[in-house]
């Protein structure tokens, strides 16, 4: 029988299924129903993500056995009892039992109160510490700042974020005297936001780079905080591995300063540690399982019949390559500087783009920054893009942390030359995937060794497969509808090749 785990409210909802004692399938309700941010529906239940998961996996309702949800107040259920997870326990146990670790200290930093917890993964148990936290958490603050900014959308912390990696290694004196960390929880001047403000009054460039130095000066500030705070729980625990849960971890850049603080042998992000991932950790809570590392393709898969039906149904012209001839193609059109579709395999269930729903361009370029802001992205020109790379030439180009399979951390190129088309500024930073062998769709990686023997660099600029304020495509369809909607020029769905 299947085990559901189901998060979300108004936003966030999602479905993850374990059966077996294994995850097996995830998918966020806003897939599905095309709806950025979609909740669950006004019975509690993500029914499409859920009916969609079955779908894929050849299965009814008839096969669920267990529902466990972590918010929200699900009705409707045919009888079935619905089991209740706690929210941060939740959290602590996608970070823990999606680890590659038996034994770590968990810290889960979040919008929902207590803001902080701190728990402990020994084998398939995880157990809360008592650790008292006052006032606002880290989360609470970084999105107060992006409010005091100005951005005041749904990505308002990533569009803070963004302009702070245009200047990744400002300080502020003043910043660092207005947040500071006590006993038991963080102390914020009450005038913080109004001296935010005024330091950017009269300043109408919005990426400019005495906003982007003081954005950076914040982020440092509560980065340097957060150390603080895991240096009190690595002593008290004693424990050499960290897992860490909640949206604070979203920010690649707090995750690069805890993998990079020397106070852990290891630091595990998971492939989605905020609300949408919640569904996770409570299916795995449920079946009890012990860590067991998770692929981040548990998303619905598609058959090239399918998606050959879909085709021909929508009269489109393409062709049907070999997987090498795929790959060949893809590359000519990255290195004539087009902007590609890429559609491979299952569907990734967390935020980023790893090789499944991307959009690929060549790094090199020239206008590939204009093409991605203005044409495709509508975004603000001073955005910067993730980059996709091999695993050993991550290490060879870029400074930063030993590892970043699921794109959360933060590099700086080691020769800023060789990037300069795909940075914002000469000082900033990027996030990077840094693929090793095994990770990943197979054709992905082969795309970049290919792209890596043409030109020298197996990177590729990486971004979310989706029209403008969309979420990633999940079907054929809906990759179809975005690449004719949009400024995409070609479109590999597998090994079917689509142009304009």
């Amino acid at each position: 029988m299947i085990t559901v785990g189901i998060s979300g409210g108004i936003r966030s909802g999602t479905a993850a299924m374990a059966e077996g004692g294994r995850l097996v399938g995830v998918c966020s309700q806003e897939r599905v129903t095309r709806v950025r941010g979609a909740g669950v529906n006004a019975n509690g239940v993500p029914d499409e993500a859920i009916d969609l998961l079955l779908q894929r996996l050849g299965r009814t309702r008839e096969h669920i056995g267990r529902y466990v949800s972590v918010d929200g107040h699900p009705t409707g259920w045919a009888g079935k009892a619905v089991e209740r997870v706690d929210h941060h326990l939740a959290h602590a146990c996608t970070a823990y039992l999606t680890s590659p670790f038996t034994t770590a200290a968990i810290v889960v930093c979040d919008h929902e109160t207590p803001a902080i917890s701190v728990w402990r993964g020994v084998g398939a148990a995880i157990e809360s510490i008592d650790w008292p936290w006052q006032g606002p958490g880290f989360a609470d603050v970084y999105s107060r700042t992006a409010s005091a900014f100005g951005f005041r959308v749904a990505a308002a912390d990533q569009r803070l974020e963004a302009l702070a990696r245009l200047r990744p290694a400002s300080r502020d004196a003043e910043i660092d005297g207005l947040v500071g960390l006590d006993a038991d929880g963080l102390i914020v001047d009450d005038g913080f936001e109004r001296h935010i403000a005024d330091r950017l009054s009269g300043d109408r460039d919005a990426g400019s780079p005495r906003r982007a130095a003081l954005a950076s000066a914040v982020q440092a500030r509560l980065g340097e905080l957060l150390i603080e705070f895991l240096g009190r729980v690595r002593n008290r625990l004693g424990i050499g591995d960290l897992c860490v849960g909640g949206n604070l971890f979203y920010h690649s850049s707090i995750n690069t300063l805890v993998k990079q603080c020397g106070l852990f042998d290891q630091v595990f992000v998971p492939v989605d540690p905020g609300n949408s991932g919640l569904a996770v950790g409570a299916a795995l809570y449920a079946v009890g399982t012990g860590p067991v590392a998770v692929s981040p393709f548990l998303g619905p898969a598609y058959s090239a019949n399918e998606t050959k039906e879909l085709l021909d149904n929508c009269k489109l012209q393409y062709s049907w390559e070999s997987e090498e001839g795929a790959v060949a193609q893809t590359v000519a059109a990255l290195r004539e500087g087009r902007l590609v579709g890429w559609f491979d395999g299952p569907m990734e269930w967390g935020p980023r783009a790893l090789g499944a729903r991307c959009i690929l361009a060549s790094p090199m370029s020239p206008y590939v920054l204009e093409n991605l802001n203005h044409f495709l992205k509508r975004r603000e020109p001073w955005r910067g893009y993730a980059l996709s790379g091999l695993q050993d030439a991550v290490a060879e180009h870029f400074e930063g942390p030993d590892k970043s399979p699921f794109m959360e951390c933060d590099y700086r190129p080691r020769d800023v030359a060789r990037f300069r088309p795909v940075l914002p500024s000469a000082e900033a930073a990027v996030r990077v995937q840094a693929v090793s062998a095994g990770d990943g769709p197979p054709l992905f990686r082969r795309v970049l060794e290919a792209f890596g023997e043409a030109t020298g660099l197996p990177f590729l600029v990486n971004t979310s497969f989706n029209g403008f304020h969309e979420p990633i495509v999940c079907s054929p369809r809906d990759a179809v509808r975005v690449f004719y909607g949009s400024g995409l020029d070609v479109l590999t769905i597998d090994q079917f090749m689509v142009r304009k």
